[in-house]
């Protein structure tokens, strides 16, 4: 009987692992924001040159998460990254209106790649703890999210420095990654 309770208890606890691809421009708060998730902790950082990859525990899942640069330079390197993904963490700085256009033409190219067909999309639209930050519904309409046609996606309000917003963002992941 024990082993048949202990067999169930395994099924009902079983932990999943996906796959997750976090890019964004250089400065939009992607390493802060995947040390905030593994640490609790803001750390101070310098520009990703290459990736930082952490397995993070959140409920019953295992996200592994790859933190790509995003210098220019580094951009067409991202596709590296694509095989085997679940999801895409696109990390917006809010604060940014003048890359902002720039931001959503590497969003729509990443997106068109076959490899990302089946990932699902959360838009960080981080630094929104700044007075002059653009709001959720500016970003989204920036990047011209509802053009995605059959894509799932969901954009969160985020701040990497307090963490806000962050595990409403997994949450979202938790729910609508198959």
């Amino acid at each position: 009987m024990g082993k048949i309770i202990s067999r169930l208890a395994k099924g009902f606890l079983q932990k999943f692992e996906w796959r997750i691809l976090m890019v964004g421009l250089d400065s939009s708060g992607k390493t802060t924001i995947l040390y905030k998730l593994k640490m609790g902790e803001t750390v101070r950082t310098i520009p990703t040159i290459g990736f930082n990859v952490e397995s993070i525990e959140y409920k019953n899942v295992r996200f592994t998460i790859w933190d790509v640069g995003g210098q220019n330079k580094i951009r067409s390197l991202w596709r590296h990254y694509f095989q085997n993904t679940n999801g895409v963490v696109f990390v917006v700085d809010s604060n940014d209106r003048q890359r902002i256009s720039e931001a959503r033409n590497e969003l729509h190219n990443l997106l068109s790649d076959f490899e990302l067909e089946s990932a699902v999309l959360v838009v960080f639209a981080n630094k929104q703890d700044l007075p002059t930050a653009m709001s959720v519904r500016e970003v989204a309409d920036k990047l011209a999210l509802h053009s995605l046609g059959n894509r799932s996606w969901y954009i969160q309000s985020t701040s990497a420095i307090s963490g806000q917003g962050l595990y409403q963002g997994l949450d979202w992941l938790l729910n609508n990654i198959s």
